[in-house]
Parts: structure tokens; sequence; C-alpha cells
């Protein structure tokens, strides 16, 4: 996906998505994509949005769960009207029923699934909504902060104080993901009721699980702060191929200015996500907002 800008309040960000399939994949079945609406755009009040998803279910099932959550959140959430985190909920929801239907109703997709991880910026306000161990993250002058809490059995441990981080390594269970969009009917997103504040200078990260397995959060900090955010995202996952790329990679990397700055060129030949009108969403149909890839025999 491509960088673009738009103006949220008395800020604005820009930024770039990069996606790659890695050194022993046969296929990607990562997803990414983001919104940034311009001024003129009647999506601007929703603000911008981010989203990472990492699929899986082996052969095509795994990119079409992670294709589908991208694009039923993307769609949802600029349809709906209601507050962002509300809107966020039902977006996760939504997707989480689509994925669920189409592994019902398509042989070889049954039990597909895929973390999904989504950022708002509205009104120099910063949401998040998570499923799964994909990540955001957040560079505050100069500090690396994980926003998204990974869902997964070692981090539960940690949490619980079952398991410490040092542990880690020598523990079994390290790839067990709790909770993943289209597994369950009954998931349960974690999605922020109140947002953080932004600052000029702040820059917004989004991975999958691909990237943090293979880079370390200083070589993160460093790419993403030193580095235009196009420029990073290739460095970073050239720095992700270079540990031996053995999962997909994604990353995403935004910076927040002020708004009214000058936006240099794209640098990357990606194209940008636009934001969707809600007559272009049916309720009823929310597995048809998605054109699917043919499953590869």
């Amino acid at each position: 996906m491509t960088r673009g800008s738009g103006n949220s309040h008395r800020l604005e960000i820009a930024g770039s998505m990069l996606t790659d399939a890695g050194c022993v994949r046969s296929s990607n079945e990562d997803a990414v994509a983001f919104v940034i609406p311009s001024g003129d755009d009647p999506n601007a009040a929703r603000g911008s949005l981010f989203v990472v998803a990492d699929g899986m279910g082996g052969h095509a099932a795994g990119e079409i769960a992670s294709g589908l959550a991208v694009e039923v959140v993307r769609r949802v959430y600029y349809a709906r009207k209601e507050p962002v985190p509300e809107s966020l909920m039902i977006a996760f929801e939504t997707a989480n029923r689509a994925i669920l239907e189409h592994g019902r109703r398509t042989p070889g997709c049954s039990g597909m699934g895929t973390t999904c991880t989504a950022l708002v910026m509205q009104d120099d306000q910063l949401w998040l909504a998570h499923v799964g161990d994909s990540r955001a993250y957040i560079l505050h002058k100069g500090k690396l902060k994980q926003l998204s809490g990974d869902q997964t059995l070692h981090a539960q441990m940690i949490r619980e104080g079952l398991l410490l981080e040092e542990e880690v390594e020598a523990a079994s269970g390290g790839n067990v993901i709790l909770q993943a969009l289209g597994t369950s009917p009954n998931i349960e997103p974690a999605v922020w009721e109140k947002g953080i504040p932004l600052t000029a200078g702040d820059i917004v990260i989004l991975c999958s699980d691909g990237l943090w397995n293979m880079v370390d959060n200083e070589t993160i900090a460093e790419v993403a702060g030193s580095r235009a955010p196009a420029d990073a995202c290739k460095d970073l996952i050239a720095a992700a191929l270079a540990a031996g790329g053995y999962d997909n990679v994604s990353v995403g990397i935004f910076s927040v200015r002020p708004a009214g700055g000058s936006v240099a060129e794209p640098q990357t030949a990606t194209r940008r996500i636009a934001a969707v009108a809600a007559e272009d969403v049916e309720d009823a149909a929310v597995t048809r907002v998605f054109e699917l890839p043919e499953r590869r025999s």
C-alpha cells in the first residue's frame, strides 16, 4: 500500500505499508491496507485506518482469511456512524462472521483464521482493535512502546506470572494463538474504549509476527525513527529476511506531524486503498464485499 496524508485536526499522518512472502513460504498469507482520507473526502471525519492481518489455514485459505479481514474491517468501519470503539468492534465482529461463513461453505477453507490488528487516528487520538499476535507500537520521543497485547499462550503465562520473559525461548507452545478471527463465533477483540493522544513526531508501527520474531525492538525503533517510512519499511523487511525470513513479513510505518506540512512524493510503487461509502456495504451479505482469490488446488 502506498503512503498518504490526511488532516484529522491539528495533526496529520503519512506513511507506508509493505508485505513480503519471506524466504521460506511459497505464498504470502499476510494482508495490509490503510486509508488516509483527504480533507474533502466525506469519510474524513471518520479518521485514518491502518490494518495488518496474518492468515492461517494452509494453501490459499490463510490469504483468503487475512484478505477478508482487512477488506471487511475497512468497509464496515467507514460505513458505521458510531464512535470509534463501537465501530471497530462491529467491524471485527463482522469480519469474524464473514470468515466463519466462508469457511463453512467453501471446501478446504474450514478452520481458516487470521490475526488482525487495526489502528484508527481521529482528532489527534489513536485507537486500537486487536485479535491475535500481530502488533502495534508507538515510537514516542525515541522510546518504543508496544500498544497491542499478544494473545498467545506465552504472553498470557507471562501476564499471569507463570513464565518469565527470559524463559520464553526455552518454553514450548510459543506459537499457540489464543484468538483469531474466523476460528470461533465467540471471539472477544481487544478494543480500546478511549484513545491515546498523539503528538507531532510520534511514529506509529504495525507488523505481523514475521517481523517482530526476526527483528529486535531496538532495531525496529532505530530504523523507524531514522528513515522515511517507505525506506524504513523496506529496510525492516530486509532485516527480517536477512535473519532467516521464516515467515511472511508485513510492516506499516506512519509518522505524525503538524497539519499542513509538505508531503513528499510516494517512494514506493504501491497503491493506496480508498474509503468506502456506507451504501456500498450490504449488512446481509458481508462476505460479498470482498472479491476472494480463487482457491488453489
